[in-house]
């Protein structure tokens, strides 16, 4: 079934965009990730990838040209499908646009009309809208206000951190002005163009503007949020965007500072901030030095948080009461319970498990790991292993269509994460082409921006396989959900010291258990065992992955 690409907003100023280049043609197989277009935008030039797969069946926009957000950009789909209605269609839509561009006098009264008798935006006023940071996001949380109702703002300056379906990402302000109204509130959700605040010049009437601007169903809410302005103004010394200290002033950090200035005991009090109007970053706690007096502060305010956070839930309650607390869903975790709900209940899964002899690979690291400058783990001995069992077994490198198998020529490794909000897949891009060290700072690189919420969308696209490991906790042996479109994906246990039999006797060995949940429509029981083969002989003969 074709798919209709319309212009992305790249921008939350963004009204139209200019095809720069295009990099497919029409007639091009079209992969999940792939770059079809630099698009120019008001701020800078852009790349956008595809989020579907298929073949490139129609382009609507030609190199050079400008047109609106949401016009009809490309059209992908079967090869050989009929898109003649979708571009009809498509075309209709842009007609209209430029019909009622040529008509600004209706399309003002129209608006007049629609603000049920509202006035113009006063001049130096702007309404600013909640993005859409990702071309899939329907809907963002904000997750910390960096400016409060009253704050000057300067083009430039962080206004909040929005979370998507993806990541965490800084918002940043295009307009100069005093921060007047605040739509969304921290923790609070809102679809894409809701809107998100109001900045202007001070003294400015909030209700007309929300009036004119979005409807007179907006004044209620501002006029509300004005008479809870001073309770909101106290309570915002408890919120994530500042902390207070003696003197009565506020200290403002990035929640990443926060939570890497709580990981070091550093006291955010003793910190310069090289950020807009002194906020800290993460590069200010990275080089912070604590001096002879302030170490100890930072010590014991260090230990007394662990002593807090360590204590179980019930322990602050009566004896005998019952508590609950509900905590709201994260984008995240709503995404996550979506894609892990359609694979297990869409995809027949099924299981293999084997026991592999870990004596060399324990033996073989501790040589690599002697070199200079060298670090290599066992998931990443596990990840070259599978990246070269996958070129051997190709129909394990596979994803399954209603139309079709799909046969993956690359292999990209999926490295589960486990992050605040649930898990995170980053990829390893061309793993079978990487050496041992070169996996080993990918994945290091990938899983320090999933923690800190930093990693692009386009890091966490496009994986063949995937690797779960939770050996690291103990864990002897489990199974894993696939991570659609993956046909696979390998479950990694701890490495254990057992008696095993070697040559008739029995001696002390390591071993480790490696299970792979299979996709059924792709890959049937015989191929799942003979890729397990071969993964043991690469696991078991570590030199083989340095020939």
């Amino acid at each position: 079934m074709a798919i209709v690409v319309n212009m992305p907003r790249l921008s939350d100023t963004m009204e139209e965009g200019t095809v720069a280049k295009w990099l497919k043609s029409v007639g091009d197989k079209i992969e999940e990730g792939d770059i079809l277009a630099e698009i120019e935008t008001d701020k800078a030039t852009m790349e956008f990838e595809s989020f579907n797969e298929g073949t490139l069946l129609y382009i609507g926009i030609q190199e050079g040209d400008a047109a609106p957000v949401d016009s009809l950009l490309a059209i992908i789909g079967d090869e050989g499908e009929d898109v003649s209605a979708l571009i009809k269609g498509g075309n209709s839509a842009a007609s209209t646009v430029e019909s009622s561009e040529e008509s600004p006098v209706a399309e003002d009264a129209s608006e007049v009309e629609e603000a049920q008798g509202g006035g113009e935006i006063p001049e130096g006023v702007e309404i600013i809208k909640m993005p859409r940071l990702s071309d899939t996001m329907e809907e963002g949380t904000v997750a910390t206000w960096l400016k409060k109702v009253g704050d000057d703002v300067e083009e430039g300056d962080i206004l909040a951190e929005i979370e998507t379906d993806k990541a965490t990402m800084e918002f940043e302000s295009f307009y100069n002005g005093k921060l007047l109204y605040v739509g969304i509130q921290e923790g609070e959700s809102s679809p894409v163009d809701a809107v998100l605040a109001v900045i202007g010049p001070e003294g400015t009437d909030v209700d007309a503007v929300l009036s004119s601007g979005s409807g007179s169903s907006k004044k209620s809410a501002a006029t509300e949020t004005k008479k809870e302005a001073p309770k909101s103004s106290d309570s915002s010394d408890s919120k994530e965007v500042s902390k207070p200290v003696a003197d009565g002033a506020r200290i403002f950090a990035s929640p990443l500072a926060k939570k890497i200035a709580a990981d070091k005991g550093v006291d955010l009090a003793n910190v310069s901030g090289s950020g807009d109007n002194g906020r800290i970053t993460k590069k200010d706690i990275e080089n912070y030095t604590p001096s002879k007096t302030a170490a100890p502060v930072a010590a014991s305010s260090a230990k007394a948080d662990n002593a807090i956070s360590a204590q179980p839930v019930s322990m602050a309650l009566p004896s005998g009461e019952e508590g609950t607390e509900e905590v709201k869903n994260s984008n995240m975790r709503k995404a996550i319970a979506k894609a892990l709900g359609n694979s297990k209940f869409n995809a027949p899964h099924f299981y293999l498990t084997i026991e592999v002899d870990m004596d060399n690979a324990k033996a073989s690291r501790a040589q690599i790991n002697s070199l200079p400058d060298t670090k290599v783990s066992f998931n990443d001995m596990v990840l070259k292993a599978c990246a070269m069992a996958l070129r051997k077994h190709p129909q394990v490198n596979t994803s399954w269509s209603a139309e079709a198998t799909k046969y993956h020529k690359h292999i990209h490794m999926g490295v589960a994460v486990a992050v605040d909000e649930g898990l995170v897949v980053p990829v390893v891009k061309h793993a079978d082409l990487l050496g041992l060290t070169q996996i080993g700072s990918a994945v290091k690189d990938l899983a320090g921006k999933a923690r800190n919420k930093k990693i692009a969308p386009s890091e966490m696209e496009g994986s063949t396989f995937t690797v779960s490991n939770l050996g690291m906790f103990g864990i002897l042996e489990f199974t894993s959900i696939i991570n659609q479109p993956n046909s696979a994906i390998l479950s990694v246990g701890a490495i254990v010291e057992k008696p095993v039999v070697k040559n008739g006797e029995i001696v002390v060995g390591n071993t480790m258990k490696l299970t792979l949940a299979c996709d059924h429509r792709t890959v049937d029981g015989a191929v799942g065992a003979q890729f397990l083969q071969t993964l043991r002989y690469f696991v078991e003969n570590p030199v083989t992955m340095l020939a």
